[in-house]
């Protein structure tokens, strides 16, 4: 078999070893590599196993814990809290056993309709936002734009006016209940794209 050093889809399956010092070994390219080296290899799609250096034990699991930690410290927060509290809920509990078999077939399903989503969302934005400027928007659309950017309130800049808001300062009272329908709308859009063609 050869030794060569191979990345990428050719590689099959890389080997990274952490040492005690906890620097990560990458054995394909006979480098040291971080873990933002490591995300950014799941992103590429290269699949990879970590193995500690001493005892040979497969640590891949903590690892990628590990990174996932970082990255929701960068700021981009993939997952809720609510969820983390129910994921940790269910440790120990007679189900656990079937949580990482749901969320790994949750997690494909998403995948398998990954570019349906993203032709989703940018229809979606582009109706919410209508940059084509042959386009004329009617009192409808408006209506929908200035009601949708009540949602995003906290992040007009400074000194302007958001929807929602009078010029002498006063606010309109906040409708809960019309945020949360418009949500279940929007969840209840997605599900039915990710099941229509199961």
């Amino acid at each position: 078999m050869s030794t060569a050093p191979l990345t990428g889809a050719a590689a099959g399956v890389v080997t990274i070893k952490k040492y005690a010092n906890r620097r990560l070994y990458n054995t394909a390219t006979s480098s040291y590599v971080t873990l933002d080296h490591l995300c950014q290899m799941v992103k590429d799609g290269t699949d990879f196993v970590v193995y500690d250096a001493k005892t040979g034990e497969d640590i891949t699991r903590s690892v990628l814990t590990q990174i996932i930690v970082e990255e929701e410290g960068k700021g981009q927060n993939l997952l809720p809290i609510s969820f983390l509290r129910q994921l940790i809920g269910f440790y120990g509990d007679s189900l656990g056993g079937l949580v990482p078999r749901y969320l790994e077939y949750s997690m494909q399903a998403f995948a398998r309709n990954e570019e349906q989503m993203r032709q989703y969302m940018s229809h979606a934005l582009e109706g919410m936002f209508p940059f084509n400027p042959f386009e004329e928007m009617g009192k409808q659309n408006m209506a929908f734009f200035e009601s949708a950017m009540k949602m995003f309130t906290p992040f007009y800049p400074p000194g302007t006016i958001p929807p929602g808001k009078t010029s002498n300062g006063g606010a309109e009272p906040t409708n809960l209940e019309e945020l949360q329908a418009r949500l279940n709308a929007m969840q209840a859009q997605l599900d039915k794209l990710l099941t229509k063609d199961k």
